[in-house]
């Protein structure tokens, strides 16, 4: 198998992983290389790095950077930060990947922007050049997608989801998206029934489920954390923010409260007699005269 799991690590030992030889036709970049292009564009760009994690696979075939970054420019959240992530490969197991993100702050769970999938490719011809610029492109975009993070995890802490709802989703993800394995599955059962945190929130929220999963997430191969992240919150967005036909808690309002009530008018008929336009409009009074002792018409 030799993807089951990740090691944290440290800068200084991707730096000096060794290089693979793959033939002329793969274009080797390296961990060095992914760690020197994200923190110079992050400095050119305003981005102060607050934190650096480093995780990797024996030998340091597949690596992950994740960094926690803020801005003076950008609006700070009190529940979430801003985070850039990176996946760089050696053994041709996964394409080059990064994205902007957040990071829960009360747990380190991780938050990734849906587009990451957009900047991925293979080591192959340019590839050093179209990684840095892959980079500078999401880096480019911190503000407009971390801002998108922030607004969708507002909405699910507004967001009712019942238990039978939330195991109904965990199915899903376990049996259908297979973003995750048996164990971590027995995880995000563990933390339904007792929380590692305290997030802020009621259980049945969207936002408790969405960081029971994260939580599960953690123990994911580097090699498939930021896919699976990426993923998971489409997943959420279009299973649970879209389509959910359930009332944010603090935005309910009374249907009644937007319906318009028609004005009623009367209407002369030939006889003399009158009737609103609304006993009018009925299918059964259409065509017909008006008896109005009966308030009907007379078929």
């Amino acid at each position: 198998m030799g993807h089951k799991k990740a090691v944290e690590t440290t800068k200084i030992y991707l730096e000096n992983a060794p290089l693979p030889t793959h033939g002329k036709t793969y274009t080797v970049v390296s961990h060095k290389e992914v760690m020197d292009h994200t923190q110079k564009l992050l400095k050119v760009n305003g981005l102060t790095i607050n934190k650096q994690l480093f995780k990797s696979s024996m030998n340091a075939k597949v690596a992950q950077g994740i960094y926690h970054i803020s801005s003076a420019g950008i609006n700070q959240d009190a529940d979430i930060g801003m985070m850039f992530a990176w996946t760089n490969s050696y053994d041709k197991s996964t394409r080059f990947q990064c994205g902007i993100g957040a990071q829960v702050f009360v747990c380190n769970n991780g938050m990734i922007h849906g587009d990451l999938a957009n900047f991925g490719r293979k080591h192959t011809g340019t590839a050093n050049a179209d990684i840095a610029l892959s980079i500078a492109n999401q880096i480019s975009v911190a503000k407009q997608n971390f801002t998108q993070l922030v607004t969708d995890k507002n909405a699910m802490q507004a967001i009712n989801l019942s238990i039978k709802q939330q195991a109904e989703l965990a199915g899903r993800l376990y049996i259908e998206e297979k973003l995750i394995d048996s164990q971590q599955m027995s995880v995000v059962r563990s933390e339904m029934e007792k929380p590692s945190f305290n997030y802020g929130v009621d259980p049945d929220t969207a936002w408790m489920f969405y960081n029971h999963v994260t939580q599960a997430f953690k123990s994911t191969h580097p090699r498939d954390w930021m896919k699976h992240q990426s993923k998971f919150h489409e997943f959420m967005t279009g299973e649970v923010l879209s389509n959910s036909h359930i009332a944010p808690r603090d935005n309910y309002a009374d249907p009644e409260d937007d319906i318009e009530v028609m004005e009623e008018y009367e209407i002369e008929l030939p006889n003399g007699n009158t009737i609103d336009d609304l006993d009018a409009a009925r299918p059964e009074n259409e065509n017909n005269d008006y008896d109005s002792s009966s308030n009907i018409f007379t078929l």
